[in-house]
């Protein structure tokens, strides 16, 4: 399954869709990127004249890249345009470092802890374009093909 086939299988659309690129992909885990664009609709009052990416925004980033696109590569055997994958968050856990500022690209690391009854549960990790750790954690969520 090629990464732009795994993009456009995402149940996601601007202004929702945090993944431009995937870098790498395996059984174990996927990598990819997202910049955050200074019109994005949430910097306007997150925070009042010192625009910060908000958290929760940060956390579906690594969940769209690091459990979601992993999750349709996972199943690729049966997920297609007709059987388009259905998703679930269950939990997630995340420690934050840095902020995230408009117009700054992130790196979502994610590997795989286990992907079983269509569970996956993920460590994740993003960076900034400097490598340094933004924030980390696990995100586990039910995916399957219906």
């Amino acid at each position: 399954m090629k990464f732009k086939e795994i993009i456009e299988l995402l149940p996601y659309q601007k202004p929702f869709l945090f993944v431009d690129e995937l870098i790498e992909i395996s059984e174990n885990g996927i990598s990819g990127n997202y910049t955050f664009q200074k019109n994005e609709s949430f910097y306007e009052g997150h925070f009042k004249d010192n625009p910060i990416t908000p958290g929760v925004i940060l956390t579906e980033t690594m969940a769209q890249i690091g459990l979601v696109c992993l999750g349709i590569y996972l199943l690729k055997d049966k997920i297609s345009s007709e059987k388009k994958p259905q998703i679930a968050l269950t939990s997630n856990q995340i420690d934050f470092f840095l902020p995230v500022l408009p117009n700054e690209k992130v790196t979502v690391i994610s590997e795989k802890e286990y992907f079983r009854f269509s569970k996956l549960k993920c460590k994740v990790k993003m960076f900034n374009d400097k490598n340094e750790l933004i924030c980390r954690g696990t995100i586990a969520g039910m995916i399957i093909a219906k």
